[in-house]
């Protein structure tokens, strides 16, 4: 039996494709429901994104439902920068057919919750909070039915929208401040953990050497989403794979070390606003219900990763 049922609410977005494909995978995780939100593209772009992932990896029996078409306050934001018009350039997957759940993403995260045994349902959010914050205002009682929340966001020293702030808490920061305050267990799989995540040029190999199609898919995504970073970075490395993490988090937390810490968002800074303001002071841990990823075995989460795609291609 799977160890962790999980709802992914997501962007797709390149990163977001590997974290569908590592859950679809792995036997500790059961995927009962994929959510989409404006984020990396628009909510359209995105959800067909998602919808076409779950066709190519054969899991046309999981619900998807849309969401937030922008965030709970502020102007819309997207990455085409990193991902490009379509949210996933550089790939060329089939034009789905799998319908979308009728259900509005938030309803179908409600739904889903309750129609489960108390403690048993993880939400991994792994782009902007605004479906996450919204369901938890419409239904306060998930707090309570929630095992745990997993995400992959912010970053207690690093920011990738701004010196401080990383982008999926950025694009929605009153989101993120609901999520971040409510008191379920949550767990920040931020920048500074998803920054060591990178493949090399070995692993590549490894997995080009799968020869299937999912793998030429996983191949073309990593090689787009590498020379835009490099080209932006001016750095000679391939890309971090950020989203990814939180999902391996759940398949073997050993891989990831953690830090109990009190973390807040910042609504209304200058400079600061959507910075993960994240409280290491030892006095500060009591009755604590946040923890921040510190670090990573990256070795042994591109192993998952690829025995998730050895296992897909069966």
């Amino acid at each position: 039996m799977p160890l962790h049922k999980i709802i992914l609410d997501c962007d797709p977005g390149h990163d977001d494709a590997m974290a569908i494909l590592l859950a679809l995978g792995n036997p500790n995780i059961e995927l009962v429901a994929v959510t989409t939100v404006v984020g990396n593209q628009t909510l359209e772009k995105v959800t067909h994104n998602a919808r076409a992932i779950l066709e190519f990896a054969g899991a046309k029996q999981i619900p998807i439902a849309a969401g937030c078409t922008r965030p709970l306050v502020r102007a819309i934001q997207n990455a085409a920068e990193v991902h490009g018009i379509s949210g996933l350039d550089g790939t060329n997957l089939p034009e789905p057919t799998i319908p979308l759940d009728k259900r509005h993403a938030v309803d179908l995260i409600i739904d889903t919750i309750k129609a489960n045994p108390p403690k048993t349902i993880t939400l991994v959010p792994i782009g902007g909070l605004t479906n996450i914050a919204l369901a938890v205002r419409k239904a306060p009682e998930i707090t309570e039915l929630v095992k745990e929340v997993v995400l992959m966001g912010g970053g207690y020293h690093t920011g990738n929208r701004s010196a401080v702030s990383e982008f999926n808490i950025a694009i929605d920061p009153e989101a993120a401040h609901i999520v971040f305050n409510e008191k379920w267990p949550l767990t920040m799989v931020g920048l500074d953990l998803t920054h060591q995540a990178r493949p090399d040029d070995r692993i590549m190999a490894e997995i080009a050497a799968l020869k299937t199609p999912i793998s030429e898919f996983v191949v073309r995504s990593l090689n787009y989403y590498t020379a835009g970073y490099r080209q932006r970075s001016g750095r000679s490395d391939h890309a971090p794979v950020h989203d990814p993490c939180a999902v391996a988090y759940l398949i073997d937390p050993s891989i990831i070390d953690t830090q109990k810490a009190p973390v807040n968002i910042e609504l209304q800074g200058a400079l600061t606003t959507g910075m993960t303001v994240t409280d290491f002071r030892s006095q500060a841990t009591t009755d604590c219900h946040t923890q921040v990823a510190t670090k990573l075995d990256n070795p042994k989460l591109w192993a998952m990763f690829i025995d998730s795609l050895k296992r897909l291609d069966k």
